[in-house]
């Protein structure tokens, strides 16, 4: 095992800790030592991915454990399609050890910097109404306990463990393996391109139900949307990438070179930036490609930000989207950060946002030198009245007791947490929060 003295810090910057030790075990056998160890010298001790949370979720002054060296694929099972990684593989490297195996994940996110394990116990989720989000793709759990005991878990084994396991936000124990249920690799056709708000808003059903993936992203300030819809194909369509120069065009230059000189402008000149987001609505020209999935899915995404995001139910979105633009007219916030706006169909993970809803959900981004505590808390306001649930990865403000109105499952979650970590060796300040 190595044993570090470091300190650590999110992406974003926003989060810091300053952990007694910081240790990086190899295996499961070295997960337990470690978890042994901090609970001898009376340590909380917490697990980080690659730190794409914007919460204080892996913060802990006790040991910090970092998964870098748990990143084998332990089993690849082509006809069923189940997939065993060790939890620390970042998905970027998920993606690609599927596709030489000739499979796939049915959804993702649009990043792909996180580790697999993180991603899942946070309850990161992709777009469109008939998928769920990563955890509806788990199909069995390797986790350590606290007592150093090693457990699985799946729908067959221990499923009693699965249901909250599924998304976790590491509260349980330590995952140091997942099973993920894939599928034979497909090719997705996105088409790309800007639309005024108000058709978006109009059409949305028709939108969201007849693609497979649909999302827009809202520039505050417009009338103006980047929609992006992505289906499957027939097995015998060709792929049609993005030629080499417009990929570098569109999603290096553009979307980071200059979104970022973009960000760095509006933070020295506030008050341009209303024309400077209508000049952004219109820099990205329509496209259309034909892809590998996971090269669809996921883009780059370099220039830093914070972000707040809440699950609402669906028929709700346009309303709320409707209302943050009333807010930001009124108040004279001003945002260059684009709004994000995707969809889920309804699922039985038990702290899912989605969990027993078909859902919309809204992010909100403010570039990271930015304030963005006025903007944030606006947007909160709205999205709690209309019943909104935060992601469990992202800035919000809600504690235990609004969190149990939104899921029905959280006090099943509690006493399940209650049986494998009672100490709260898992626990930090962030789950003290939430969890109660």
């Amino acid at each position: 095992m190595h044993v570090f003295a470091t300190g650590w810090r999110n992406w974003a910057g926003n989060q810091e800790a300053r952990p007694a030790k910081v240790v990086a075990p190899a295996d499961a056998a070295g997960v337990a030592d470690a978890v042994m160890a901090a609970a001898a010298e009376g340590r909380r001790v917490k697990a980080a991915g690659s730190g794409h949370s914007f919460t204080g979720v892996a913060v802990t002054d006790g040991h910090l454990m970092r998964l870098d060296r748990m990143t084998d694929v332990v089993a690849v099972d082509p006809p069923t399609g189940l997939v065993t990684v060790q939890a620390g593989m970042p998905i970027h490297r998920l993606n690609a050890v599927l596709a030489e195996h000739g499979l796939a994940m049915t959804n993702l996110g649009d990043v792909d910097r996180q580790t697999v394990s993180g991603a899942i116990a946070t309850g990161t989720h992709g777009t469109g109404a008939r998928f769920g989000g990563l955890a509806t793709q788990v199909h069995g759990l390797e986790l350590v306990l606290a007592d150093g005991s090693f457990v699985r878990c799946s729908a067959d084994e221990r499923p009693e463990i699965f249901d909250a396991a599924r998304i976790g936000l590491g509260a349980l124990g330590v995952v140091t393996a997942l099973t993920l249920r894939c599928e034979p690799a497909y090719l997705l056709r996105a088409v790309e391109e800007p639309m005024p708000l108000d058709r978006v808003l109009d059409g949305l059903d028709a939108f969201v139900d007849g693609n497979d993936h649909f999302e827009f992203y809202w520039f505050p300030h417009t009338k103006l949307a980047l929609t992006k819809r992505n289906n499957r194909v027939h097995e015998d369509t060709p792929p049609q990438p993005v030629g080499a120069f417009r990929g570098w065009l569109d999603d290096e230059f553009l979307s980071n070179t200059v979104f970022g000189l973009v960000n760095r402008f509006c933070a020295a000149m506030p008050r341009l930036t209303p024309a400077v987001n209508n000049v952004s609505a219109r820099a990205l020209s329509a496209r259309t490609y034909v892809d590998a999935s996971y090269r669809v899915f996921c883009s780059p995404r370099r220039v830093r930000f914070k972000e707040m995001e809440y699950a609402l139910p669906r028929n709700a979105i346009r309303d709320v989207l409707r209302e943050v633009d009333a807010w930001l007219r009124r108040s004279g916030e001003l945002v260059p950060f684009p709004v994000e706006v995707r969809f889920a169909a309804a699922d039985d993970v038990w702290l899912s946002t989605a969990y027993e809803r078909e859902s919309a959900y809204l992010a909100v981004h403010q570039y990271h030198p930015l304030p963005h505590g006025r903007y944030f808390d606006a947007v909160e306001r709205i999205a709690v009245a209309a019943g909104g649930r935060p992601h469990w990865g992202k800035l919000h403000s809600l504690d235990a007791a609004a969190l149990a109105e939104r899921h029905p499952r959280l006090a099943d979650f509690v006493a399940v947490r209650d049986k494998l970590d009672p100490n709260r060796v898992f626990g930090n300040a962030y789950l003290d929060r939430v969890l109660g």
